[in-house]
């Protein structure tokens, strides 16, 4: 499938719409002139994207039939919907949003005859870099060999798995990996709880880690990019900027006007943290802040990728990442949490 298959004005639908990605991404397609559905659960927020012309439809990620209905007429469906977690242990929440929902849109997309799927799937479904190169697509999955194997990167990895069989037979799917994004419209605070705890000063040092971040928009023109020209079972990474943790932080505070972290965390004290967020959350059965996933995380140097098969094959492009930065701010402060 190629651009010239996708029609300038068409009708596509988005699950997870409601989230920092797929609001995004609905705004963009709207404001091309595309009819956007997307789909929703009954306690899924919506106001903060009621400026925009789009048209929500009652449609669980777990419900086949609900998900056929809101997919009927549409020529390309963009999979955001997941369950994030930083939780080491794989809970049916994770299962049934990342796997079985996988397996649903899949279904559904057969069912309603759609031209083409977008799946959104991740960074942390491709692999950690073992010699300082920058990851590319065709990496194969180690985050085991890392202790990163948690509740995301698991069930992230097996939904690919089942993208790319569903591609192998008949559905017209494509893979995106987008890495760590901050944009504005994070109405649930997911990527941005760390620049408003940054802005707030309430991180106290920074970690030896590094991590790629992109701003929520680049990534998602360059899903739109995929559905015109992607190539059906390929992946995409959808990154931009390889940052040591120190660096962020340093970036952040300077945007923010405050002053930035100076001290380095040692990693024996940050373990010891990690093991107390990880009985905190087996007492309560509540997400810690932090816990051995987070501090894994953050003190590796590996989780380092390459989008040049997305500049090369989509003509991908990408802001700053103080762009984001700055405009996820200042949209917190609008909402009054900042």
């Amino acid at each position: 499938m190629n651009a010239t298959n996708i029609p300038t004005q068409s009708r596509v639908a988005i699950t997870g719409a409601s989230g920092l990605l797929g609001g995004n991404l609905a705004i963009l397609l709207r404001e091309a002139g595309h009819e956007v559905v997307c789909t929703k659960r009954p306690s899924s927020r919506i106001e903060h994207l009621g400026a925009f012309d789009l048209q929500w439809v009652p449609a669980d990620i777990g419900d086949t039939d609900a998900l056929t209905k809101a997919f009927e007429g549409c020529d390309i469906v963009y999979h955001c919907a997941a369950s994030t977690s930083i939780r080491k242990d794989v809970l049916p929440v994770h299962t049934q949003a990342n796997i079985n929902g996988t397996r649903n849109v899949v279904e559904a997309v057969r069912s309603a005859s759609v031209r083409r799927l977008v799946h959104t799937s991740s960074v942390v479904a491709t692999a950690i870099s073992t010699d300082g190169t920058p990851v590319a697509e065709e990496a194969v999955w180690n985050f085991p060999d890392f202790g990163l194997d948690d509740a995301y990167s698991l069930t992230k990895h097996q939904s690919e798995e089942i993208i790319r069989e569903a591609a192998a037979e008949d559905i017209d799917a494509v893979i995106v990996n987008p890495s760590f994004m901050f944009g504005p419209y994070d109405a649930k605070q997911s990527s941005g709880r760390m620049l408003i705890a940054l802005a707030k000063r309430k991180i106290p040092g920074f970690t030896d880690g590094i991590s790629n971040y992109v701003d929520v928009r680049d990534v998602a023109r360059g899903m739109i990019l995929a559905a015109e020209k992607g190539v059906r079972g390929q992946r995409y990474i959808l990154g931009n900027t390889n940052l040591s943790y120190q660096e962020l932080f340093r970036i952040v505070a300077e945007i923010a006007g405050v002053k930035a972290a100076t001290r380095a965390l040692p990693h024996s004290l940050a373990k010891i943290g990690g093991w107390a967020g990880d009985l905190k959350q087996r007492i309560t059965g509540r997400d810690a802040d932090i816990n051995s996933v987070t501090v894994a995380y953050g003190y590796c140097r590996g989780n380092i990728y390459s989008s040049e098969k997305a500049r090369r094959d989509l003509g991908y492009e990408t802001t700053p990442i103080e762009t984001a930065i700055a405009d996820s701010l200042d949209w917190f402060r609008a909402q009054g949490v900042l």
